[in-house]
């Protein structure tokens, strides 16, 4: 593996922290955090460029709060000045995670995502007999801040990049040397990365015919059901000795029975949700339509918090579900007008 050196110029460079501002204020621009920062824009992206040309940048300042969405999460909100240095950093550094993935990992990534899995997991369950669905027991409070950094070293040569990246690595810990925060752009780039070596190893050793993750959620696909369940174990000992990483207890079925994956169920003939999914779909569509009539939000607002659930929703094989769904919502509409 090529290491990639002399790049903390590029990120310094003003036109680059000028982009990792703009980019860090999308949706924010009315917050007061967010507004003081442009008020003194020059001031503080010079500020930014020093840090980082020095090697030693403030980090750490964290807002934390819980989700439910759908089981139970500590997130945690940078601040504005930190989203600004993490969007820097990945503006240059995205392209040589990149380099490192295999073709079939997801998440995080230009041209791939939700549904570019979920078409290649439909088109497994269509192909092979058996499935095994793994996923990593509270993937991100037990990434390993040594074996993340090793990796890191693995990637980058230059020092001073090193160093940053080692900063913010330390600067959020659930235990003492483990953890990343969920809700830091680095964070994404970290957790998708630190799985890279057994990505390898699943395709490269095991020649794993199917393998499809997002993030921490994994499926592999054979023919065999005993050499599927050898696989799976020789990947789950990969996992423990190589990132002291614990799977929880794997599924193996056969792919005539539908799989959940990313909040679908993937059968031999359509992609639909799962009874949960139905269920927060719902949910979010009912609360964007109170809010935008109690006038707490424009109707390009409520549009532009609409259109993500029914692009959700409409990958999978849903028109009876939208359609029932919108006809209750609209029948109340009506009847409390």
């Amino acid at each position: 593996m090529k290491r990639v050196g002399y790049l903390t110029e590029q990120i310094a460079d003003m036109d680059n922290l000028r982009l990792a501002f703009f980019k860090a204020q999308r949706g924010k621009r009315a917050k007061k955090e967010v507004e003081a920062y442009r008020k003194e824009l020059d001031t503080n992206l010079l500020q930014l460029r020093a840090e980082l040309i020095e090697g030693k940048v403030n980090v750490g300042n964290y807002h934390l709060f819980k989700i439910y969405d759908p089981k139970e999460r500590t997130v945690c909100a940078a601040a504005f000045r930190e989203r600004v240095l993490h969007h820097a950093l990945m503006n240059v550094c995205a392209p040589i995670f990149e380099r490192h993935f295999i073709e079939t990992t997801y998440a995080n990534r230009t041209n791939k995502g939700t549904y570019k899995a979920l078409d290649t997991a439909f088109k497994a369950v269509n192909k092979y007999a058996y499935v095994a669905k793994l996923d990593v027991r509270k993937y991100f409070d037990h990434i390993d801040h040594t074996i993340l950094t090793a990796l890191l070293g693995r990637l980058f040569k230059d020092q001073r990049l090193l160093h940053v990246l080692q900063q913010i690595i330390q600067s959020y810990h659930v235990e003492l040397g483990k953890g990343v925060p969920i809700g830091n752009l680095t964070s994404q780039y970290f957790a998708n990365y630190y799985l890279s070596p057994i990505d390898h190893y699943a395709k490269e050793e095991l020649s794993i015919p199917i393998y499809v993750r997002y993030m921490d959620d994994i499926l592999m696909f054979h023919n065999d059901y005993e050499r599927l369940k050898e696989k799976v174990v020789a990947y789950q000992q990969a996992a423990e000795t190589r990132l002291l990483l614990t799977l929880k207890p794997p599924v193996i079925q056969k792919t005539e029975i539908p799989v959940s994956f990313l909040g679908y169920r993937l059968s031999k003939h359509k992609i639909g949700l799962t009874q949960r999914s139905k269920k927060r779909f719902k949910q979010k569509y009912k609360a964007a339509l109170r809010v935008h009539a109690h006038n707490s939000q424009s109707e390009q607002e409520t549009q532009a918090h609409l259109l993500p659930l029914f692009a959700f929703v409409q990958h999978g094989y849903t028109k009876r579900y939208r359609k029932q769904i919108l006809n209750k919502v609209t029948s109340r509409r009506v009847q409390t007008a």
